[in-house]
């Protein structure tokens, strides 16, 4: 007779199905998988949060390396003027800093030098002035010699020649040192005259009158001034100049038919140049 065992035989685990794991038991295989991703999720953020951390940085007016240096130094040299002396001092370093780079910033540009001003001509020799035009009232006329009245004032070119202006022969030539005179009418009975105009020149505006020896006298307007007659500023106007100048007079303001015109205007001017065509 066949001899029984006392221990049960062990029962087989069934084909294709996974032993039974206790409850609390650590699956070591797939915690190490989420701890990974976390690995890398933190890895991510540390680099995202450096970037981010330097952009900040960029911005905030920190020093950036030599090439960017030479732009930003220069807008914050400029806007020094408008902030508190802190801010100052700050951008105007910033500014040197640019500067002092080497190779990092631009080629220097070279500083403009200013024009000289034109020398003005040599006073003229003594010559009888001819014709006078002045081209931004669209006038030219001939110059006839005017002396003084009994009284003491100037004689005025004649009414029945509205066109004409009168220089004063006791005084300079156009062209010469000092304060030349040129009259002329405003208007008259039969209508305008030559200088209706005459005070809307600006400062500027050129006169230019020819001469018997063959020159061109080119005056340039200081200024247009309007003086009542009552207060004419002799000194002003008639004083010998240093150099060669010019004064052109008409009437002007409100008018009167028993007194005629209360002010006169009087133009300022200069001489510019010597040319040989009017």
């Amino acid at each position: 007779m066949a001899r029984r065992s006392s221990v049960p035989p062990r029962a087989a685990a069934p084909s294709g199905r996974a032993t039974a794991r206790p409850r609390g038991a650590v699956r070591r295989g797939r915690t190490t998988r989420r701890q990974r991703r976390l690995l890398r999720l933190a890895r991510t953020v540390v680099v995202t949060l450096a970037l981010v951390g330097g952009a900040v940085w960029w911005s905030s007016g920190e020093e950036p390396a030599a090439p960017a240096l030479a732009g930003h130094g220069a807008s914050s040299a400029q806007a020094a003027p408008g902030t508190d002396g802190a801010n100052g001092a700050h951008g105007a370093n910033h500014a040197h800093g640019a500067r002092g780079t080497s190779g990092a910033a631009g080629p220097k540009k070279a500083a403009r030098t200013p024009g000289k001003p034109a020398r003005p001509p040599a006073p003229l020799a003594r010559s009888r002035p001819t014709v006078l035009a002045v081209p931004a009232i669209t006038i030219e006329a001939p110059v006839i010699g005017l002396g003084l009245k009994p009284g003491g004032s100037l004689a005025a070119p004649p009414v029945d020649n509205p066109r004409l202006v009168g220089w004063y022969t006791g005084g300079v030539t156009p062209g010469e040192r000092g304060t030349a005179v040129v009259v002329g009418h405003r208007d008259t009975r039969t209508g305008p005259a030559i200088f209706l105009d005459l005070d809307s020149l600006d400062t500027g505006n050129t006169v230019r009158i020819a001469r018997a020896d063959g020159r061109v006298a080119v005056f340039t307007v200081d200024r247009v001034r309007t003086y009542a007659k009552a207060a004419f500023p002799d000194q002003e106007v008639y004083s010998a100049a240093r150099r060669p100048e010019l004064r052109l007079i008409t009437c002007g303001g409100a008018f009167d038919r028993k007194t005629g015109y209360a002010s006169n205007i009087v133009v300022f001017a200069h001489l510019t140049g010597v040319e040989r065509q009017l």
